[in-house]
């Protein structure tokens, strides 16, 4: 199994730099960062705050790291052209020597669409203009010219140059709707979704199932799951908090039981788990420290 941690787009850069840095020697698999321009709000309505830009924040960390991967969690196709995803994935493949993936998604935060003028369009709109951006990325990105006439795009003999250095470089699609997760079979390497153990098994059934209705071997696809985990100091702790927090996201427990939900997810068939931040201090020296306990405590028994 593999790890991977996941900042706050909130935090500032010298904290994300220091994180990326301290996992890097520690041994960890990689970093994801969201591409959202503010947080999200369950009323729709545009909020201020620092958000920093995710391609700029992985842009400077592919120059300043050497090993581990980095990601999109995911960038938005009704936000982004497919020609500025496939260029700008490329280039920060360029930086990091073969390190990014890259994560698409159809869009979903109502606040930065209204925000900033941005049509969210009704789902099944949205995911068919998801279906052509992903197939003219993907071919952007390993094709010398690409030409294609859709609803929603028009390219002509269209470049993207310098290529990427992974051949091909991973694509993640984020999703659990059916007709997205047969998407993903068709053009993804890699595929993500949240959730604890049991919620997380349901959906990579169903991805199964859509990889078996195109033909797909599931077995190609590199598969990361996360969670917000909450790290308590004994079981009492954790019962009492369990009834606090959003059970469809939450994993809660001591380090040994948190350990327990990642063999079960590695039973389930993922190959990497993701580590937000959102749960895990209040300051950057109560992060760092979390994420060194999970390491040592957690992950360690997986190495």
């Amino acid at each position: 199994m593999k790890f991977s941690i996941w900042p706050n787009s909130e935090r500032t850069w010298p904290e994300v730099h220091q994180l990326a840095s301290m996992i890097e020697d520690d041994g960890w698999y990689g970093l994801w960062y969201a591409d959202h321009y503010m947080p999200n709000t369950m009323d729709g309505e545009p909020v201020g705050g620092d958000f920093h830009e995710c391609f700029s924040v992985l842009s400077a960390l592919a120059a300043t790291t050497s090993r581990i991967r980095l990601g999109s969690l995911v960038t938005p196709t009704t936000v982004n052209h497919p020609a500025l995803i496939a260029n700008r994935a490329a280039t920060i493949d360029r930086i990091s020597n073969g390190r990014f993936v890259l994560g698409m998604g159809a869009g979903w935060q109502v606040n930065e669409h209204k925000a900033y003028g941005i049509e969210l369009f009704e789902p099944k709109e949205r995911v068919d203009r998801f279906e052509e951006a992903i197939e003219i990325t993907s071919r952007l990105l390993s094709e010398d010219r690409v030409t294609f006439a859709g609803t929603h795009f028009n390219v002509v003999n269209a470049p993207c140059e310098p290529k990427p250095v992974q051949e091909p470089l991973p694509i993640l699609v984020g999703t659990g709707g059916p007709r997205m997760l047969r998407i993903t079979a068709r053009f993804a390497q890699e595929w993500n979704t949240w959730g604890p153990p049991a919620g997380a098994g349901d959906v990579i059934q169903k991805l199964n199932a859509a990889c078996e209705k195109e033909g797909r071997d599931p077995s190609t696809i590199h598969k990361s799951v996360q969670a917000l985990f909450f790290i308590c100091p004994d079981d009492a702790a954790a019962e009492t908090l369990a009834t606090k927090v959003p059970a469809e996201r939450s994993v809660v427990g001591t380090t040994a039981r948190i350990a327990e939900a990642i063999h079960q997810y590695q039973e389930l068939g993922f190959d990497e788990v993701c580590v937000p931040d959102f749960t895990l201090g209040g300051t950057p020296e109560q992060r760092r420290e979390s994420y060194q306990v999970f390491w040592s405590e957690v992950a360690s028994q997986f190495r």
